[in-house]
């Protein structure tokens, strides 16, 4: 299958409800630009060196989703364009980008990230610490920050029941989450990758991130 048809296949089987995020991340500029001419607008990228690289080579319409770990000394090189920051998993995190957000006048738009998996490697904040975080007055200071919504990630497991819990816990947690905001804004909920993405989509999920399906492996 090529870039173009299996573009063409997500955006036909996909619900109106859910997005597809087309993770290009170690793939060439030719490849996104493919992706692109089929129909594609949202793409995601996990090292900010290489997305700033990309961004001036391709569309000026593309919507670009920053999907890995964010050190906050890289902050400030997204934050003037990118539409959406997929993993913010602490408090000093949100502080740095509001700083940087208000150093060039523009509120970002971030999803925070749960830990939900059985793994070590996982980053994220706990469903407790979230819930203590929205809860508490602190965001209502960060002016240059605008929560969206959640992500996270299942375990890598073949086990069905598992992954359907994990998303199943962080569904619930959005919905609590939603309920204390009171924010038309929040209401992403970033979950599920090539492997789980139709078990996600069963469990609420509005946004899917997809790379091998699409790309292929990547090219390291």
């Amino acid at each position: 299958m090529s870039i173009t048809s299996e573009i063409i296949l997500f955006h036909q089987e996909l619900p109106a409800s859910t997005r597809l995020v087309a993770v290009s991340k170690f793939h060439p500029v030719e490849a996104i630009q493919e992706a692109y001419k089929a129909g594609q607008r949202i793409f995601g990228e996990s090292r900010v060196q290489e997305l700033c690289e990309k961004k001036p080579l391709l569309p000026q319409d593309i919507e670009w989703h920053f999907i890995g770990h964010l050190q906050t000394n890289k902050i400030k090189q997204l934050v003037p364009f990118v539409s959406l920051i997929h993993g913010v998993d602490s408090l000093k995190l949100l502080k740095e980008i509001n700083k940087e957000g208000e150093k060039v006048d523009r509120v970002v738009p971030c999803l925070l990230q749960i830990f939900v998996a059985q793994e070590e490697t996982k980053f994220g904040l706990s469903p407790e610490e979230c819930l203590e975080l929205v809860s508490s007055k602190v965001l209502d200071t960060l002016p240059f920050v605008e929560i969206r919504g959640l992500m996270g990630m299942a375990s890598l497991t073949e086990n069905q029941t598992q992954i359907r819990a994990e998303f199943l816990k962080l569904k619930t947690l959005f919905d609590q989450v939603k309920s204390k905001r009171n924010s038309p804004a929040f209401k992403e909920l970033s979950m599920g990758m090539s492997e789980d993405y139709l078990l996600a989509i069963e469990c609420g999920s509005t946004m899917v991130r997809i790379g091998s399906r699409i790309f292929g492996q990547r090219e390291y």
